[in-house]
């Protein structure tokens, strides 16, 4: 079991990158590794050597984020105690950050499915193959997911500013990294 500690040690980094895209606040993202890592810890036993531990990790993540937004999405909604609160002030924008800000508004515009995909290929590097056994979907899936993504992602990126921001969130989450 040492071994599966160092092994699952060196896939926090992207473990918690992808939770933190996926929920959209590094509290929840860090709780949702956290809760990834003991499952992989308990249920190390069934983890087949020489298969992928990465695609393992990645399944076992988004099962949990998966549940979650059910369990979520079964509770009344909650209703905020403050109206009056303030965002902390943000730093002059820049060039880039603008350009990053505008990447993550258009995230939170594509679907869910093909924003899970659109991370773990873009941002995990993961393989289609990869990224099709962590989700539990045939490998065309992927690739029709990815491609549909990346074309609603270059409509809403080219679109003019006025008409983005008149564009709003379809509802089916938030990749707020």
């Amino acid at each position: 079991m040492d071994d599966l500690s160092r092994q699952l040690e060196q896939h926090i980094p992207r473990l918690r990158r992808y939770a933190q895209a996926l929920v959209g606040d590094a509290a929840r993202a860090d709780d949702l590794v956290q809760d990834c890592l003991e499952r992989a810890w308990s249920k190390g036993h069934l983890f087949r050597p020489g298969s992928n531990l990465q695609a393992w990790l990645f399944t076992i993540l988004h099962n949990l984020h998966a549940n979650a937004a059910r369990r979520y999405n079964s509770r009344p909604a909650l209703v905020a105690l403050a109206d009056d609160f303030q965002a902390p002030p943000v730093r002059p924008s820049q060039v880039e950050a603008y350009q990053v800000g505008e990447l993550k508004e258009a995230l939170n515009k594509v679907s869910e499915d093909q924003r899970q995909v659109l991370l773990m290929v873009g941002m995990e590097q993961m393989t289609y193959e990869e990224v099709a056994q962590a989700l539990g979907i045939p490998i065309g899936t992927v690739m029709s997911r990815l491609h549909r993504g990346r074309e609603r992602l270059r409509e809403l990126l080219s679109a003019p500013e006025a008409q983005r921001s008149g564009d709003r969130n379809d509802g089916k989450g938030s990749a707020g990294f």
